[in-house]
């Protein structure tokens, strides 16, 4: 009887992403020509359309852009934008507290919620208002 071998499907840029998260990697694409780093991950740089990404550990620390409250009857949550050191924003939320002062400095922290693999954010330096 003759084996069979099945090709392993390409795995695209956001399976990849979530992957890492799993194995409690916080991982950015930068291109290899130009240096830049791209945030949603994707196959392309918009604008250049470089394709020469690979992936890089993120040092995991930004500051706050913008941050929101989300009210319900049951709870409240918020809704950060982060600019990552690296220099691509971000969607999260900050960890332990309802909200943050915009520009505090805050660290990358993996957890896991309702089975998926999240990156949420804790305030390390609170900025003064």
């Amino acid at each position: 009887m003759a084996e069979t071998s099945q090709a392993t499907a390409p795995v695209g840029p956001e399976a990849q992403y979530q992957r890492f998260l799993q194995q409690g990697r916080f991982m950015l694409q930068r291109s290899v020509s130009s240096g830049r780093h791209v945030f949603y991950p994707r196959v392309a740089i918009p604008g250049t359309g470089e394709t020469d990404l690979e992936w890089v550990e993120a040092a995991g620390t930004g500051r706050i852009y913008a941050i929101t409250v989300n009210r319900s009857r049951n709870a409240s949550h918020n809704v950060a934008l982060i600019d990552l050191d690296e220099g691509v924003r971000m969607m999260s939320r900050i960890e332990g507290r309802e909200t943050a002062t915009i520009g505090s400095r805050v660290k990358a922290r993996g957890i896991e919620e309702d089975g998926q693999a999240l990156l949420v954010f804790d305030v390390i330096d609170e900025v003064q208002a």
